[in-house]
């Protein structure tokens, strides 16, 4: 199954959630509704919303109120919230081959306009009016918060262990996902054992997404990226491949892997990146990926037979398969 016949499963929804996400970007304030809109539009797959819509569909799902849209965007504006708070903490200057929010307006008006994104989506949880996906969101928002901190912890500390970079992607990554899929499944009334599939699903669809985006932080190239290769490097993140190669390469290219993290520079990355595909990083690290597709794809086993489950297949599939 190709991207675009994923997303084919449900056109009709997703064209809703757009026309929502536009609806509740205004503002009486110009700036918010400009670098809202500059996010929101800036390219991204809207895979989160996506799982929304999937997990509803995927329990046959029909709301003529379209409460599946309102709260596919209301995952969209978290997302949206979280990206803007990151690019300030990490001073990214590009993403998804635009100049961030921070590079164009300041980092002031950047976190400000991601609180009321944050903010906006709760208004609009209140409007959905289940207390379930109220906590499953607001449990989900801690996390993130939580992962964050985790990672900024981490930055220039070549000893994170394999286990506490696990824990960090499981918060900033896997666990917007996770209640992506889980919001749905309980939106769509599922019972108990559908209701943790997807879940579950959600979980390890997040934690593969993760482990792959930081194997083509080395592999991939900056045009597909839509951001520079080598950026986690860059800002002294210890990821997956940076771990496995400083424990299995020779002392002299763990030592320059070390000194890279300690300093947050990228002077060393083509041998860096020479490194991690010899010393078989890049394979390990795809391998755990691909653990977590076969557990997210098993997870989903028990959902009756529809084009909505084959899409979610096919989606873990795809977090594996991208170059971007």
């Amino acid at each position: 199954m190709l991207v675009k016949d994923i997303y084919q499963v449900v056109e009709d929804d997703f064209q809703q959630v757009n026309e929502l996400i536009l609806q509740q970007l205004q503002s009486n304030v110009p700036m918010v509704e400009k670098i809202g809109q500059h996010i929101i539009e800036s390219g991204g797959k809207r895979m989160r919303p996506l799982l929304v819509l999937l997990a509803a569909k995927a329990l046959d799902y029909n709301d003529p109120k379209n409460n599946h849209a309102l709260l596919a965007g209301i995952i969209e504006f978290l997302h949206t919230a979280t990206l803007l708070h990151d690019d300030v903490v990490d001073t990214s200057d590009l993403r998804r081959g635009r100049p961030t929010a921070n590079a164009n307006w300041g980092n002031a008006p950047s976190v400000l306009v991601g609180d009321f994104l944050y903010s906006r989506a709760f208004q609009m949880m209140v409007q959905l009016g289940s207390l379930k996906i109220m906590d499953i969101l607001s449990h989900s928002t801690c996390v993130i918060a939580e992962g964050e901190v985790m990672q900024l912890m981490n930055v220039k500390n070549p000893d994170v262990s394999e286990d506490k970079y696990m824990d960090v992607i499981q918060g900033k990554t896997a666990m917007l996902f996770e209640a992506s899929s889980h919001a749905g499944a309980v939106l769509a009334s599922a019972d108990t054992e559908q209701e943790e599939a997807l879940r579950l699903y959600g979980h390890h669809l997040g934690m593969a997404f993760q482990l792959v985006d930081d194997v083509l932080d080395y592999i991939g190239n900056a045009e597909d990226l839509g951001k520079n290769v080598g950026d986690d490097l860059a800002e002294g993140k210890p990821t997956l491949p940076l771990i496995f190669a400083m424990q299995n390469a020779s002392d002299e290219q763990a030592k320059l892997i070390r000194q890279a993290i300690r300093k947050g520079t990228t002077e060393a990355l083509p041998q860096i990146i020479e490194i991690v595909q010899q010393c078989g990083a890049i394979d390990y690290t795809n391998g755990k990926a691909l653990e977590h597709v076969s557990m997210a794809k098993q997870a989903i086993a028990i959902l009756p037979d529809s084009p909505a489950k084959n899409a979610l297949g096919a989606l873990a599939d795809l977090a594996v398969s991208r170059n971007s």
